[in-house]
C-alpha cells in the first residue's frame, strides 16, 4: 500500500505528462487494471493535508480487510480549494475531490465531471464535519483582538488567506461581512465601511490557508491571523505549544467541507467502487474520531458529544442563509469587480 502527498504543482506535472502520450490518455491515480490493484487521487484543500495524513492509513486498513488484500494506492494534491476545483476541470484526473465549499463541487458538476445528484449520495449532503472561522493571535494577545470589530482598528496587521481565489479566504471575508450585518442591524453602508476597514490591515493576502499559517506563524508577520478552527487548534496546540493562542468571535460563519466522486474519470478508470468506498469511510466512527481529534466538528453526534471539550458552543451562521446560494455568492463578492475587489486598498 502506497500513501503519496501532492502538491498542485507536482500533481498538475503528473497530469501534464500523461497527457503528452497519445495511448494513455490517463492522468495520475489511475487504476492498475490488473484487478489486484487500485489507485485514488484525492484533491483537497489546502488545510485538509493533515486529515487525510491520518485518514488514508485507517481507510486502507478497512479497505484491505474487505477486499482481502487488494493493494490501494492513495494519492493527495493540495492547495486553494478553488484552484484545486479548476485543475480538475481542467484535466487532473481526480477520482474523489474533499473541498470546503460546494461551489467547488458544482463548478465541476456543471462542467459534466461529477453527477447533479452528488449532494445526495452521502449523508448530511455529502458534509462529513464542519468548521468555523476564528482567529489565532500571539501569546498573551497583545493587541487584545476579542472580536471582529477589533480588526479594523487602526495599526491591527492582519493575516488571511485569498479571498477571491480560496475557501479559507472566502469564509474569513463573509464571517466579516456577516458579523458587520448584524453589528450595524443590517446597514449595508456600515457593513461596507467595516469590512474595507478590516482589509485595508491586511495589506496582501496569502495563496492558501497553510501559506497565512506559515507566514504569521514561521514568518512571524502580522498581529491574527484569521482561519479556520481546526487550523489554529493544530497550530497552537500541536505544532507551537504556549506561542499562540485561539479567539473565538462573538458571531462567525459555519464552515463546510463538502466531498464528492468525480463520475467521469472514475467511470473511465474502473475505481468507482473504491472511490465511493473512500468517501463513504468519512462518516465511521474512526474517522468521525479523527476527524474530532484534529479539530473539525464530526457530523457523529455521539463523537461530538465526547469531544465537547474541544468545540466551544458559538453563535454561527451558514453563508447560504445569509448570502443566497453560491452561484450568487461568488458572482456578488468574489467575482472581478465584486465586493472584495470594491473594499480591498487599491494597490
Amino acid at each position: 500500500m502506497t500513501i503519496r502527498t501532492f502538491t498542485f504543482a507536482a500533481a498538475a506535472a503528473a497530469f501534464a505528462l500523461s497527457a503528452c502520450s497519445p495511448k494513455s490518455g490517463q492522468g495520475a491515480g489511475n487504476a492498475a487494471g490488473d484487478g489486484k490493484s487500485v489507485k485514488l487521487l484525492n484533491v483537497s484543500y489546502d488545510v485538509a493535508r493533515d486529515f487525510y495524513k491520518e485518514y488514508n492509513p485507517l481507510f486502507i486498513k478497512e479497505y484491505q480487510a474487505k477486499s482481502k488484500g487488494e493493494e490501494i494506492d492513495i494519492q493527495q494534491s493540495h492547495g486553494g480549494s478553488s484552484k484545486q476545483a479548476m485543475s480538475v476541470a481542467n484535466g487532473l484526473a481526480a477520482d474523489v475531490v474533499t473541498m470546503n465549499q460546494t461551489s467547488d463541487i458544482d463548478l465541476l458538476q456543471k462542467k459534466g465531471l461529477v453527477a447533479a445528484d452528488w449532494a445526495k449520495r452521502l449523508p448530511d449532503n455529502a458534509v462529513p464535519f464542519t468548521g468555523t472561522t476564528v482567529f489565532l493571535v500571539r501569546k498573551g494577545n497583545p493587541k487584545q483582538i476579542k472580536d471582529w470589530s477589533d480588526l479594523a482598528k487602526p495599526g491591527v496587521k492582519i493575516v488571511l488567506a485569498n479571498p477571491k481565489t480560496t475557501g479559507n479566504g472566502r469564509y474569513a471575508f463573509l464571517g466579516a461581512y456577516g458579523y458587520g450585518l448584524k453589528a450595524n442591524n443590517g446597514d449595508e453602508t456600515k457593513t461596507k465601511e467595516f469590512v474595507s476597514a478590516l482589509l485595508k490591515n491586511a495589506p496582501s493576502f496569502e495563496n492558501g490557508g497553510r501559506a497565512a499559517t506559515t507566514t504569521f506563524t514561521q514568518r512571524n508577520i502580522g498581529d491574527v491571523l484569521i482561519t479556520f478552527e481546526n487550523e489554529a487548534n493544530h497550530v497552537s496546540k500541536k505544532l507551537t505549544q504556549g506561542q499562540f493562542e485561539i479567539v473565538y468571535p462573538s458571531y462567525t460563519i459555519l464552515s463546510e467541507s463538502p466531498v464528492a466522486v468525480v463520475d467521469k474519470v472514475v467511470e473511465k478508470k474502473g475505481t468507482q467502487a473504491a472511490a465511493k468506498a473512500y468517501l463513504e469511510y468519512l462518516w465511521s466512527v474512526p474517522a468521525q474520531e479523527l476527524a474530532a481529534k484534529l479539530y473539525l466538528r464530526p457530523r457523529n453526534a455521539e463523537v461530538l458529544a465526547k469531544h465537547k471539550a474541544d468545540f466551544p458552543d458559538i453563535e454561527t451562521f451558514k453563508p447560504n442563509e445569509k448570502f443566497g446560494t453560491w452561484e450568487e455568492i461568488m458572482k456578488k463578492y468574489f467575482a472581478d469587480g465584486g465586493l472584495v475587489d470594491q473594499l480591498s486598498p487599491k494597490k
